[in-house]
């Protein structure tokens, strides 16, 4: 049998296909775009077909994301807190925090001692604290997203970013860049103004294990910068960005 889970998200769609015995038969992921629906079905046709299989013998699909009402091919719809939260859990089934950044929000999830959602807190209102950020720099700097972590290791200082929009960081970042900051420093900044907006989401209501999931997770030094602002350990969940989808799988086989 194979079960399916699709991460609609609003920067990207990740896509997982387990057996009855939750192990991943493959995994992909592809840009959003206008037509959810149809690329999530692209998506959906090449990973089954990779693996010798056709989209009709999937036996159940489970949706969830930002876009997952649009997919009506699936079986049913879960909310990603639900499914980010049985993601970390078949991995890591101690963990109690999980903390989520991806592309246009930001999610930090409580678990309880059974491993169940005991609350949540979660920015969808602004990009400031989300990978959004972290496009926006990597462009004005004119550099891939991924090399940002080995820029803000030889920062000398770490250059204030106050702004909490990103529209308006955006333009406090350009006036540091002409005051002559480092790009070194602007990005050690701009790592630090993400982590501090999810500390003062967690409060001081955090229990370990503490993991790290979300595209922003694949982001070189985001743990290790989240890890000092926090103070608590954290540990980033294998392939972070298809936690989500792999849950919804599980969810689909349950």
């Amino acid at each position: 049998m194979i079960f399916a889970g699709i991460d609609a998200g609003s920067r990207a769609i990740k896509l997982v296909l387990i057996d009855e015995q939750s192990k991943i038969l493959t995994s992909d992921v592809m840009d959003q775009g206008v037509k959810q629906a149809a690329l999530a079905s692209k998506l959906l046709k090449q990973a089954v077909r990779r693996i010798g299989a056709e989209p009709e013998n999937i036996t159940s699909l489970i949706a969830t994301g930002y876009g997952r009402d649009a997919l009506e091919f699936a079986a049913g719809t879960v909310t990603e807190i639900t499914c980010h939260a049985q993601g970390v859990i078949n991995q890591i089934p101690e963990a109690r925090t999980i903390i989520d950044i991806g592309g246009q929000d930001s999610k930090l999830i409580r678990l309880d001692a059974s491993g169940r959602v005991h609350d949540f807190v979660m920015n969808d209102r602004c990009a400031a604290g989300t990978g959004r950020f972290l496009e926006v720099v990597s462009r004005q700097l004119e550099m891939n997203i991924h090399d940002l972590g080995k820029y803000s290791q030889n920062a000398d200082k770490r250059a204030v970013i106050s702004s909490m929009c990103v529209v308006f960081a955006e333009t406090e970042i350009l006036g540091l860049l002409a005051s002559g900051e480092s790009q070194e420093n602007v990005v050690a900044g701009v790592q630090i103004s993400i982590a501090s907006r999810i500390a003062s989401m967690a409060g001081r209501q955090i229990t370990e294990p503490v993991i790290f999931t979300g595209g922003v997770a694949m982001i070189p030094g985001m743990a290790q910068v989240l890890e000092n602002i926090i103070g608590h350990p954290i540990t980033v969940a294998e392939n972070p960005q298809m936690t989500g989808a792999m849950g919804a799988a599980i969810l689909a086989a349950q």
